[in-house]
């Protein structure tokens, strides 16, 4: 299908200017090359001479949408071209019922009897294989009953906070201790917790405990109160914001075909932001503000904009239609539009009603 398009530049372009601008887009996301007027002249449909070619080329230059990385060479779609013909021209593909049934299967085999992770951390690496990108998920903290807490000691100022889940789901956290903290009353602490947060969601467990205070009083030392507050804190975000964990499969496809140093100076900027947790909510925000699948461009993407990568997302949503996460694939600006969207865009689905 081709989306609407109200743009006026749309409006502006003859024929010839657009099956010029259309052969440059695609190109670019092809080869990744520039394309000259010479060749552009042989490869459409009305014969136009290389001087006609490049005063088209020159109109589309002033409008924005392309540009000449070096003197005397070919052309390239900018950022702003590029989300042009995305918007106006891009003929979205759609997938075969075979791809439909290789995702839905590997989704499902992943997520039947494993963790949520797990489900999550193989569709990660499947769009990853599907679209020689890099996959990613975005997994939200979810609200689901608790099973079991355990603080063990690291150093005298620290602990690693385990969470246990229902579900099987573990999660790890490090913790600043209160000083003077003993083994004992880590022990202490660990229990009182596993004897109020079994069944109940972080959010139950911190309002039972809250509600029980003198109790708590009674039971713990100051200490030991201490170490359940913090406990209780970490997982339920109250110190940090809501956590978000991000999944990432198949950074290597990032650097297949990359040769020159500012590609590569790209990529590096690109894995470092993967690397850090700063705002991940945002990519969470950016895809619930869409009912589906969002495209970002470059610098339209604030997350990763230094690297100027394209992001393909979409949201994921639980059994009350709440969005709980994202799923997408991340690369340079020349990703395969058409292919991914409904690729990303199924995944969702899938795993979506694999949470009802």
């Amino acid at each position: 299908m081709t989306k609407p398009v109200t743009d006026q530049t749309l409006q502006s372009l003859d024929t010839r200017s657009r099956d010029i601008f259309r052969q440059i887009v695609e190109t670019y996301l092809r080869d990744g090359e520039p394309l000259g007027s010479r060749n552009l002249s042989r490869m459409l449909p009305q014969s136009l001479s290389p001087a006609t070619v490049r005063n088209v080329m020159s109109d589309l230059e002033q409008l924005g949408l392309i540009y000449a990385p070096h003197i005397s060479a070919g052309r390239l779609p900018t950022q702003r071209g590029l989300r042009f013909f995305v918007d106006a021209f891009m003929e979205l593909g759609d997938l075969s019922d075979e791809e439909r049934r290789v995702i839905e299967a590997q989704v499902k085999a992943s997520g039947s009897g494993a963790t949520l992770e797990h489900m999550l951390i193989e569709a990660s690496q499947m769009l990853s294989g599907m679209s020689r990108g890099a996959g990613l998920v975005l997994a939200a903290k979810n609200e689901v009953p608790l099973k079991h807490i355990e603080f063990i000691q690291l150093e005298p100022s620290r602990a690693l906070a385990v969470l246990v889940s229902q579900s099987g789901d573990v999660e790890n956290r490090v913790i600043d201790l209160p000083a003077g903290v003993t083994a004992s009353q880590l022990h202490e602490a660990s229990n009182f917790l596993n004897a109020h947060i079994r069944g109940r969601t972080l959010a139950e467990a911190r309002s039972d405990i809250a509600s029980i205070k003198e109790e708590t009083k009674a039971a713990l030392d100051t200490l030991s109160q201490d170490l359940v507050e913090r406990g209780l804190a970490v997982w339920a975000g109250a110190e940090s914001g809501l956590p978000a964990r991000l999944i990432v499969r198949g950074r290597a496809n990032l650097l297949e075909n990359v040769t020159a140093q500012a590609d590569l100076d790209l990529i590096r900027h690109l894995f470092e932001d993967l690397e850090t947790q700063d705002g991940l909510m945002q990519l969470l925000d950016l895809a619930e503000q869409g009912s589906g699948v969002r495209i970002f461009i470059g610098s339209e993407n604030k997350l990763f904009s230094l690297s100027g990568s394209s992001l393909v997302v979409a949201p994921y949503r639980d059994k009350d239609s709440r969005v709980i996460g994202a799923l997408g694939v991340i690369g340079p600006t020349r990703l395969n539009y058409a292919r991914i969207v409904p690729m990303v865009d199924y995944t969702a689905q899938v795993i979506s009603r694999m949470m009802r």
